[in-house]
Parts: C-alpha cells; sequence; structure tokens
C-alpha cells in the first residue's frame, strides 16, 4: 500500500496579481518578502490590519510571469477588496483564479516522489502546474496548485486520495495553523500562532502594513499565549470553547482532527502544565497540550 497521499484542499483557492507593477505593490503591504518568490521559491506570509492583528494569511509563488496567492477560499473575495483598495495608480491587476485546484501532499517521501528537495518553500513546476514544499514546515508536505487533470497526475505519481481528516490531523500534530480556522480575523497577533518561527515575517523587508505592532511584539517580549497542538480525551470541544485550569480560563479551543486539537493557550499556564503534568479541561473533556520541535517561546 502507498504511502504518499493527496487530499483535495476545496477550502483553499487561488488569487493571480498580473502587470509590472504587481511585486512592488504586494511588497508594501504583506509580512512576506514578496521579491523572494519565484517559480524555485515559495513563501508563506499574511496580511494585516494597521493594528497588527490577522486578517488573511496565505502561501505565495511567481508562476509565468504572475504572482499567485493561495489563501481561504471563503474570505478570497474580502482579501481582493482589501487589496483593491490599495492599488491607486499601481499597474498591478487582481483576479480570483480558479483554473488551478489546491492540493495537500504528505506521507513517505512526497518531495521525492515528485523530484523535489524537502526544504521548506522549495517549487517547481510540474504536472501543467506547480509543486512546493510548505514554506513553513518541511515535515508538513508539499502543496501542488494543479488544473483539473492533477488528480489523475498526482495518482500517476503514486500518491492515493484520502480524506481531507487525514490531512487535516497531519497538519495539526504539527501546530499549523489553517486560516481563520485557527486564526481569528481583526484579533490574532501573528507571533501566537508561529509566524516568526514559521517564516511568516519578513524581519529584514522594510515596512509593511501592521509592521510597528508587529515587531514590538517580538522585541518587547509581548506574547502571552500560543497556539498549541493538544490531545483530546473524551469528546472533542467545538471551536471558540473555554478551556479551563486550576479554576481558572487559560485559553480557548480551534480545530480538531482525529483525537488532536489546536488551542490558544496562556504560556503561564503551559508552564505550569509541564511542571504538573495536569491537563486542561473544556466541558468534559481533557487535554494535554503537546510542544512541536519548531515551537520557541523566547
Amino acid at each position: 500500500m502507498s504511502d504518499l497521499y493527496y487530499c483535495c484542499l476545496d477550502h483553499r483557492a487561488l488569487i493571480a496579481l498580473s502587470g509590472e507593477d504587481r511585486a512592488a505593490f504586494l511588497q508594501g503591504l504583506v509580512t512576506a518578502d514578496v521579491l523572494r518568490a519565484d517559480g524555485r521559491h515559495a513563501l508563506y506570509g499574511a496580511f494585516l490590519t494597521p493594528q497588527g492583528k490577522y486578517l488573511h494569511e496565505f502561501f505565495l509563488a511567481a508562476v509565468d510571469g504572475n504572482l499567485l496567492l493561495e489563501t481561504e477560499r471563503e474570505d478570497r473575495d474580502d482579501f481582493l477588496a482589501r487589496l483593491k483598495k490599495f492599488r491607486l495608480r499601481s499597474r498591478v491587476a487582481l483576479a480570483a483564479d480558479d483554473d488551478w485546484q489546491v492540493f495537500a501532499l504528505f506521507g513517505g517521501h512526497a518531495a521525492a516522489a515528485l523530484g523535489l528537495a524537502a526544504e521548506a518553500g522549495v517549487a517547481q513546476a510540474w504536472g501543467g502546474g506547480l509543486v512546493l514544499c510548505d514554506p513553513r514546515l518541511a515535515a508538513a508536505g508539499l502543496r501542488a496548485w494543479l488544473p483539473p487533470a492533477g488528480r489523475a497526475a498526482l495518482a500517476a505519481a503514486g500518491f492515493a486520495l484520502v480524506p481531507f481528516e487525514s490531512w487535516d490531523r497531519h497538519r495539526i500534530a504539527l501546530g499549523l495553523p489553517d486560516g481563520s480556522r485557527d486564526l481569528v480575523p481583526d484579533k490574532t497577533i501573528l507571533l501566537e500562532a508561529g509566524f516568526d518561527e514559521l517564516g511568516g515575517v519578513d524581519w529584514q523587508k522594510g515596512c509593511f502594513l501592521g509592521q510597528e505592532v508587529t515587531a514590538r511584539s517580538k522585541y518587547r517580549g509581548q506574547i502571552k499565549k500560543r497556539l498549541m497542538p493538544v490531545v483530546i480525551d473524551g469528546v472533542p470541544p467545538p471551536p471558540g470553547a473555554k478551556l479551563h485550569f486550576g479554576g481558572s480560563e487559560v485559553g480557548e479551543m480551534r480545530s480538531q482532527a482525529g483525537g488532536l486539537g489546536l488551542a490558544v493557550i496562556r504560556l503561564d499556564c503551559l508552564a505550569r502544565l509541564a511542571q504538573s503534568g495536569d491537563s486542561l479541561t473544556a466541558g468534559g473533556a481533557s487535554l494535554t497540550p503537546i510542544r512541536p520541535d519548531w515551537v520557541q517561546f523566547s
């Protein structure tokens, strides 16, 4: 049986930016260094409020002279509308692009199966589209942006189709957020969700929308909570459910799949849990935090 898997990410979709000012236009708005995006290197980043709060996250790569952003399908129109407000006289066109479908590939040696190095952000043309090693973490696997024949191409390469929950559990175990399922628009601070360690903020690129607040949260040590994987014992709490420890509210549930979940938890509580070996509670369930290798608390 194959240990290579793929999943259709129907909740994700693409935005295309064309025109000679496309890179310069986007560079001043988002947390990623857009100038590094090309057909061989993909990026991860976010678009923030002026107050440094999360609005949209994305994967970014250059394809055939355009920039492509992979973001959430449900919120794509909002993202487009916000970007267009900044267009002014920039020679750039922005549009939804549904020519390609988004897939997640994982398991075994997924990158090697497509002739790709297992290094975060590495990208190349494949199957009439683009495949990229997750820019956040190579262990997450690959993203593929492919035309309608993409499923057949993946099957021919040895990848087996699996349910969405299989991929969802894989990325939750790694502590990786999935858009607004784990990040609250106009509320979440990026560094609470690991964007620093995951390469989602480029500190050398210059100004971007919300930069001042984002930088202050890093250099003044203002982060007081983190998005962390949890093992769930009992009925999984719904997104938004409050987490408790020692009689106090200490966090909030986000997405979950297959007995694992992501939850925002106060750092002081995580320290106490590490010492005591106790668990959090939410309703009738117990939740035990897991610290992924890439997470840094200071």
